[in-house]
């Protein structure tokens, strides 16, 4: 088995970057979800309540970001290190976390409404809650540091669709940080629980991704559809969970690079 492919989404929602190498941190790989823009009571925006945010291009730099979206100027916008301090959710049910107010004006006009850039400038002040250890720390990412799809799955799941009378779907509507090639279809299932080896650094499989709205969102168009949901219920509901993926906590730092083997230890 081999990596196949990186992504981040600096920004919580965003598009997708696409990376070569990237950098392994305790909160997930370096740069992702650092970044969220929340609404008048400091929740986060995610693509459940706002499909505009597929259109929300990210280009890092050193300090900063560039945002970029279609009708509106592009906005470089530096990590406020010293920028107001704010108590913010990444869910409205979800404990609060620490983060620091980057600007308003560009992030309302883009969604149409109050809204506020942050920072999360102290990535420790967020644990992992589930299958996890007290140390375990992760971003703005929904509840675990890394997401990790198997490409065999994704090809079992269009056989499913294409069975039905329904178009594939593409990866990117899973929105992983990790993919992998060379495994049998939901080989990730029999990971779980155990450590994986990418590479040189080494996580372990914690919980298996329980699928939302977002799955059935062109990640391209923003456009809303049915699939994959409806046949995620269908064919890997385990009782109020459609699950495809599987999430991962870092056990150290490190780089991964797409090529890298993957070992099930």
């Amino acid at each position: 088995m081999r990596i196949t492919a990186l992504h981040s989404y600096p920004v919580k929602g965003c598009r997708r970057l696409e990376h070569d190498a990237a950098l392994v941190e305790p909160w997930g790989l370096a740069g992702d979800r650092r970044w969220a823009m929340v609404d008048a009571e400091g929740v986060a925006f995610t693509q459940r309540e706002e499909r505009r945010l597929t259109q929300l291009t990210v280009t890092l730099r050193d300090g900063g970001l560039l945002l970029s979206a279609p009708g509106l100027p592009s906005l470089s916008v530096d990590e406020p290190v010293d920028g107001p301090e704010e108590i913010v959710r990444v869910f409205r049910h979800k404990p609060p976390a620490p983060a620091r107010v980057a600007e308003k004006e560009w992030s309302s006009r883009f969604l149409g409404r109050d809204a506020r850039l942050v920072w999360q400038a102290d990535p420790t002040g967020r644990p992992v809650q589930n299958h996890a250890r007290p140390d375990d720390r992760v971003s703005f990412a929904d509840g675990y540091p890394v997401l990790l799809a198997n490409e065999a799955s994704l090809s079992a799941l269009n056989d499913w669709l294409a069975e039905a009378g329904e178009g594939p779907v593409p990866m990117t509507r899973f929105r992983p940080n990790v993919v992998v090639g060379g495994a049998g279809p939901w080989a990730e299932d029999e990971w779980l629980g155990r450590r994986l080896h990418l590479g040189g650094v080494t996580f372990r499989a914690a919980e298996a991704c329980s699928r939302c709205v977002v799955t059935t969102i062109d990640q391209e168009t923003g456009e809303p559809g049915r699939q994959p949901l409806r046949m995620l219920g269908a064919r890997r509901r385990v009782g109020s969970r459609l699950l495809f993926a599987i999430s991962l906590i870092p056990d150290m730092s490190g780089m991964v690079r797409v090529g890298d083997t993957v070992e099930v230890g």
